[in-house]
Formats: C-alpha cells, sequence, structure tokens
C-alpha cells in the first residue's frame, strides 16, 4: 500500500498550484482529476482573455491553461486521470482512503479538496433533435473565434459567459443575435453596458422553440425563437452557440463516509487557512467557502497555499507554518541557476 503525503482531489488552477505548493514544501503528490485533461472549467474557453491574475499581463485560457499545468507538474506528482472520487474514508491508523469511481483505491496522510464548482458539464439545449447538431453548428463551448468569421451567430444565454461571447465575437462574426428568456442581463456591469452600445441584436423575453435543419439534415439552417405565447420567429442562422451554465456534480462532498461540513449552498465550510471539520482534510478553491473569500483565481491560489502550509505542518507538527519564498528557497536552488545561465547566453 503506497501511502502518499497528500491527494489532492481536483486538477484546475486551485488544484494544480496545490501540488506545486505542496512540493514546495516537500509533499510528495497524488493529483487526481475526474476529466481526461487537466486545467478545470478554464479548459472551455481557450480563446477568452484573462486579465486577473497578478503579475500576469492578459493571457488566453489555452495559454494559461498550459502555464498553470506546467507549474502543477514540477515536482511530477502522481497524476490520475478520468478518475472519479466517490468516496474518501479514515481508518484507525488516521490515513485517509480515497476510492474512484472504478474501484481503485488510493491512500494519503492528508486530503486536500480542490475539485472547483466539481465536475463540469454544460447544460444541454432541451429542444428535440438538438443533438444532431452538436458535431456541426450546435456549439457549446468556443475552441477556436475563426470558426465564427463572418457568420451569423445566434447566442441563447444571458449570463456571464454569454454576454462575454457575444462581445468578442462581434468584431469577428458577419452578425450576432443574443436571444435572453429574460428582460435584463445578468452579467457584470460593464460586458452588459458594452453590449447594449453595440451592434448585437439583442432579443429579450425569448428562448429556443425549435431548431430548423438544411436539406442535408446534419447543419442548423434557421432557428424558430419563441417570445411567450406569440407565434414563433424564424431566423436564419450559421452557427449556435449554448451558454445555459453547467450541471456541476460533487457527489462525493455529500456522500462522503467523513460528514464532511458543508454550507447551504453544498460547499464545503472551511476557516481561512482551509481547514475543514475533518483533521486532515483541507479545501482550496471554489469548491471551499470561508469568511473573507476572493472568488477570483488569486484567490484560489492564495487558498491552495494556506492549505497545503496546514497539511504540512498536520503531517510534520514540527515544520514551520510557512514556506520559504522561491527566491530564498533551496529546492530552487538548481532550477535558478540553470535559468540564469540560459539568461546569460541568451
Amino acid at each position: 500500500m503506497e501511502v502518499r503525503d497528500v491527494t489532492i482531489i481536483g486538477g484546475g488552477p486551485a488544484g494544480l498550484y496545490t501540488a506545486f505548493y505542496s512540493g514546495v514544501r516537500g509533499m510528495n503528490v497524488r493529483l487526481i482529476e475526474a476529466q481526461s485533461e487537466l486545467g478545470g472549467k478554464v479548459r472551455l474557453y481557450p480563446e477568452k482573455v484573462i486579465w486577473d491574475v497578478g503579475g500576469v499581463p492578459p493571457v488566453t485560457g489555452s495559454d494559461f491553461c498550459r502555464q498553470i499545468i506546467q507549474q502543477g507538474l514540477t515536482f511530477d506528482p502522481v497524476v490520475e486521470l478520468d478518475t472519479t472520487v466517490v468516496d474518501i474514508k479514515k481508518r484507525d491508523d488516521d490515513v485517509f482512503e480515497i476510492t474512484a469511481e472504478d474501484g481503485r483505491t488510493f491512500f494519503s496522510k492528508a486530503v486536500i479538496a480542490a475539485a472547483g464548482g466539481g465536475i463540469i458539464t454544460p447544460q444541454r439545449l432541451q429542444v428535440d433533435g438538438a443533438e444532431r447538431f452538436e458535431i456541426t453548428n450546435l456549439h457549446y463551448t468556443v475552441q477556436s473565434l475563426n470558426t465564427f468569421r463572418d457568420k451569423t451567430v445566434l447566442i441563447s444565454g444571458g449570463g456571464n459567459a454569454a454576454i462575454d461571447w457575444a462581445n468578442m465575437l462581434e468584431d469577428v462574426a458577419r452578425k450576432v443575435i443574443l436571444s435572453c428568456r429574460n428582460e435584463t442581463l445578468k452579467a457584470h456591469e460593464s460586458e452588459v453596458d458594452k453590449l447594449l452600445c453595440s451592434s448585437i441584436d439583442c432579443q429579450f423575453l425569448t428562448s429556443i422553440q425549435r431548431l430548423i435543419a438544411d436539406e442535408s439534415g446534419t447543419k442548423i439552417d434557421r432557428v424558430e425563437l419563441k417570445c411567450g405565447t406569440e407565434a414563433g420567429k424564424i431566423i436564419d442562422i450559421d452557427h449556435v452557440l449554448v451558454n445555459h451554465g453547467y450541471e456541476r456534480e460533487l457527489g462525493f462532498l455529500k456522500e462522503t463516509s467523513l460528514a464532511l461540513g458543508l454550507t447551504e449552498n453544498q460547499q464545503i465550510a472551511a476557516t481561512a487557512d482551509g481547514r475543514t471539520n475533518v483533521k486532515g482534510l483541507y479545501a482550496a478553491g471554489d469548491v471551499m467557502q470561508h469568511e473573507g473569500k476572493l472568488n477570483l483565481l488569486a484567490g484560489a491560489f492564495q487558498d491552495a497555499g494556506n492549505a497545503v502550509n496546514a497539511a504540512k505542518q498536520y503531517i510534520d507538527p514540527s515544520a514551520q507554518s510557512k514556506g520559504k519564498v522561491s527566491s530564498h528557497n533551496e529546492v530552487f536552488a538548481a532550477r535558478n541557476a540553470a535559468i540564469k545561465r540560459s539568461i546569460i547566453t541568451t
């Protein structure tokens, strides 16, 4: 039975930084991710520009994913992809036993839950026959803006994701139509103001009633929008982008054998340093809530550092409460020297 120092549940930004900082603190790590790739929710927005990471210039989602994955793997954690956690137990010897959906078990001295909002699945369009267009021109994410260049795009949704994509596509697509079932948009004020002052055609109090296929039957040619009880309005389109939110699966939080304390929003109730009601189990990122929580990427990184420091002292009570800064930490000595040599030679 291999017992790791720390098992991290979740391979998004919080989990990856937790893996990195655990390595800084000299702990060996297992990182468990339910999806087939690391990166978390950021993977869904490869061309969206991220502005709010301290010290990092504006960066696309795909570049940020690449960088945070590279950093997270610095100390060679064991990575388990396509692995869904269904239960966590604490044995009599205080070792945590983590059980996966496929029956495998993993063991560690401490656990850090960093599963973000859980296993993320876009909410599908509830219209008959919609699924057959998912391989052609019905989209739930944007992999490339060029897909929509000089096209007529109908976006369904009224939240942050829908508004962000509408604003980004305005200068790319020939025409952007936004269908929102409410009479107001629920997104960041600046993005809403930008949209309302743009050329985007906002169809409030409407929803997609029917998708009309082309002659081949494989692509959407027209969309029927329903407005209350009025007859449907037919619109010619090239692409449909649906942003109706995400289904989040965090079953292991409710079903774990540990009786983990949760908030009314079904997040892990924790202290600012990531401690939960279960000794040895910590939390970081969007999966947890504490007083003073900062719901930004920067906040996830701070959560991760605090949880790792607490876990380190749990495993080794004689350890320092905080790790050294990177410029003084001996684990970076050889790496810093190599970087300096590279700068000198170039």
